[in-house]
């Protein structure tokens, strides 16, 4: 069906249908001019967007629709589980060119409601629009935490401990080996991509999920983080940005660094390095994140926290510290979406 017989509005009431708000904070959802929120007088209000532009930060050739919209609400949702919240609501634009039907509109949606169900988070509104440069998403996501619980970047402080979530690197060599497929299939009318052993990173890429639950383990064992971000653009990136913020420098442990032994196998059949992916790869959407020593027990009781390293004076600048015992300095080698246009 083509969009245009529905029309916006028409659109809009196929792709909200039945949405039941579950937070006790959203007043008001679809189907006034805004939503309406109201949170108790000891939470504050976190809010978020990302833009995801087609043939920039997604290729529809290999990323099924419904994949897109999952993705599109997860990595909101891991950014304010970076400052320690919880996602609540969410509101969802789309720039929308000629080529894509309402069936297509209905998969990318139920990609997106199938996160919001999982996370207990709801739609509240948005916007559609036509567009002349394909797909165009924006999501943003309101979450919520209380004052004394929230983290920032600019925490962390000496002798405290690094901890991070999961494993790095597999949603980068995820994409690897679906650039590698890509490439393959070019000009093969029945061509069959070769995912078999490589499930793991191939999800991690099209399906990340955010560690609402490290945010709840956390809570549970009575842990506040001094400083935390989300891995999106790389290991490195990021704890460079908790030192700059926080005035530290920091040593990481290149045999602790969390990896996957189907990022390994990836790695090795790609004749690419390793620890270089992990560092440097990006849309991991783990959580990293620092913590008193005096928490070394009890955050490392955590199932699927790990402690890399530890955070030192800002004088003794940021580095890896080698299998061997040498020091490699870190730098900031993850995605920039401007690089191109040089800025």
């Amino acid at each position: 069906m083509e969009i245009s017989k529905l029309g916006e509005f028409g659109l809009i009431d196929r792709l909200t249908e039945g949405l039941k708000n579950v937070n006790p904070s959203t007043l008001r959802g679809v189907g006034d001019d805004a939503a309406v929120m109201h949170y108790d007088d000891d939470r504050d209000v976190l809010v978020t967007t990302d833009l995801l532009l087609e043939n920039v930060h997604f290729d529809l050739t290999y990323v099924p629709l419904k994949h897109l919209g999952y993705k599109a609400a997860a990595v909101n949702f891991s950014d304010i589980c970076a400052m320690n919240g919880r996602p609540r609501q969410i509101t969802v634009s789309l720039g929308i060119s000629a080529r894509f039907t309402v069936e297509h509109i209905d998969e990318l949606y139920s990609g997106i409601r199938l996160a919001c169900e999982r996370y207990g988070v709801d739609l509240v509104g948005g916007d559609t629009c036509a567009s002349h440069q394909g797909l165009v998403i924006s999501i943003t996501c309101l979450g919520d935490a209380r004052r004394s619980d929230i983290v920032y970047r600019n925490g962390a402080r000496p002798t405290d401990l690094i901890c991070v979530t999961g494993d790095l690197g597999a949603a980068y060599m995820g994409l690897q080996l679906l650039e590698r497929e890509k490439v393959a299939s070019a000009g093969q009318k029945d061509f069959q991509p070769d995912f078999a052993g490589k499930e793991y990173i191939i999800e991690r890429q099209l399906k990340p999920e955010p560690r609402t639950d490290i945010v709840e383990a956390l809570a549970a064992a009575g842990i506040h983080p001094t400083a935390m971000i989300d891995v999106s653009d790389g290991l490195s990136s990021e704890l460079l940005h908790i030192c700059k913020q926080s005035n530290t420098g920091c040593r990481v442990m290149e045999d602790r660094i969390p990896i996957d032994f189907q990022t390994a196998v990836m790695a090795e059949e790609l004749n690419m390095n390793l620890v270089t992916a992990a560092l440097n790869g990006g849309e991991d959407y783990e959580l990293l994140f620092t913590v008193p020593l005096t928490d070394h027990d009890r955050v490392s009781a955590i199932p699927g926290v790990k402690v890399i390293g530890y955070i030192t004076e800002p004088s003794e600048g940021c580095a890896m510290v080698t299998r061997d015992g040498g020091e490699i300095p870190l730098r900031a080698q993850g995605w920039n979406p401007l690089a191109e246009q040089g800025e």
